[in-house]
C-alpha cells in the first residue's frame, strides 16, 4: 500500500509535471522554438533546368503576447535569410483566438510583413480568419477584406482565384492562389445556413495559358483531392498540424479528412501537397509536438 508521504509525493510530482508541461506547451514551444522545415522534391513533369527555392509562411495569427509585430518582423528577417527565389504567404494573418492580452490589427501586422524580400516577389492568399474577423465582408458576402487591403498597401499582392506567371533561368512557371474555401460564416443575420467558400479551382486554373508548371496556394488543404495533376505542387496551411501532434498523429484536426492532410508532404496519385504546421495558433494558445515553422522548399535539383 502507498504511504501518506508517498501519496503526497505522487500528487506533488504530478502537479509539477502538469505545470511544466503547460508552461512548455503554452510558452516555450509556441514562442521560442520556431524552426525551418525543409523539403526537397522534383514534381512530375518539372522542367529539368528549373531550380527554385520557395519559402512559405502560414497562419501567423497576429496577437499579443503570442505574435507581436516585433516577432513578425523577426520572422520576416529569418525568411529573407533563407535566400528564397520566391516567398508565399498562406493566409490567416488575423488572430484566431480570444485568449489574448491585446489585439494586433492589420495596421501593425501588414507593415511588419512588408520587409519580406525575394527576387521573384512575395505573393499571398487569405485564410478563413481573415474573412471571419471582417464583419463588413461577412455582411456583404464579398471583399476586398481588411486583410487584403492591408497586404496590398504593404506591397504584397493577394491572389484570390487568380494567377501570376513568373520566370527563372529562362523557365516559366505559374503561381495560382485560391480564394478561401470557408470564407463566409453561417448566421441568420447574413442569411447563410452553412459555411460558403469563394474558391474557384477550375476558373483559376483556366487562367493558366501555357504548359509551364503550376504552384497552387490554397489555405485549406481539403481542396487537394480535386486538384488535377496539371498542378505540380499544392501548398496549404490552416491545420497547424493539429497544434498537438504525437507520433505522427494529431487528435484534433480542422479538416474533414482528419489526419490525411494534417501535416507535411503528402503524395497521392503522383500529386504533391505540402501542409505547413504554421506559426501561430487558433482557439487555444497551445502547441505540443508541433513547433512553429517556416517552410523552405527546394523544387528541382538541390540548390548549392
Amino acid at each position: 500500500m502507498i504511504t501518506r508521504r508517498g501519496f503526497l509525493r505522487l500528487i506533488g510530482g504530478s502537479f509539477l509535471s502538469a505545470v511544466s508541461l503547460s508552461a512548455y506547451a503554452v510558452g516555450l514551444e509556441p514562442m521560442l522554438l520556431t524552426h525551418v522545415k525543409r523539403y526537397s522534391l522534383t514534381p512530375p513533369n518539372w522542367p529539368a533546368g528549373l531550380r527554385l527555392r520557395v519559402v512559405a509562411l502560414a497562419d501567423i495569427h497576429a496577437c499579443r503576447p503570442w505574435m507581436t509585430p516585433e516577432r513578425i518582423r523577426s520572422l520576416a528577417e529569418r525568411a529573407n535569410s533563407l535566400q528564397p527565389d520566391l516567398i508565399v504567404l498562406l493566409g490567416d494573418y488575423a488572430a484566431g483566438t480570444r485568449l489574448v492580452t491585446d489585439w494586433v490589427g492589420s495596421s501593425e501586422w501588414a507593415p511588419a510583413l512588408s520587409g519580406l524580400k525575394a527576387p521573384l516577389g512575395v505573393w499571398s492568399i487569405l485564410g478563413n480568419h481573415d474573412w471571419w474577423e471582417d464583419l463588413s465582408a461577412q455582411g456583404a458576402g464579398l471583399g476586398p477584406t481588411v486583410a487584403r487591403r492591408a497586404l496590398e498597401s504593404a506591397g504584397i499582392p493577394v491572389l484570390e482565384n487568380d494567377v501570376v506567371r513568373l520566370e527563372k533561368d529562362g523557365h516559366g512557371f505559374w503561381v495560382a492562389g485560391l480564394a478561401d474555401q470557408l470564407a463566409l460564416r453561417p448566421g441568420k443575420a447574413w442569411g447563410r445556413s452553412s459555411f460558403t467558400g469563394l474558391d474557384d479551382l477550375h476558373g483559376t486554373l483556366a487562367k493558366v495559358s501555357d504548359k509551364a508548371p503550376v504552384i497552387l496556394l490554397a489555405h485549406e488543404p481539403d481542396i487537394f483531392p480535386k486538384v488535377p495533376s496539371r498542378v505540380s505542387l499544392t501548398l496549404s496551411g490552416h491545420t497547424h498540424g493539429g497544434q498537438v501532434r504525437l507520433l505522427g498523429y494529431s487528435p484534433v484536426v480542422p479538416s474533414r479528412f482528419g489526419n490525411r492532410f494534417a501535416y507535411g508532404h503528402v503524395v497521392e496519385e503522383n500529386r504533391n501537397l505540402i501542409v505547413s504546421g504554421g506559426l501561430g495558433f487558433s482557439i487555444l494558445p497551445v502547441r505540443f509536438g508541433m513547433r512553429p515553422e517556416i517552410l523552405s522548399i527546394e523544387l528541382g535539383s538541390a540548390l548549392q
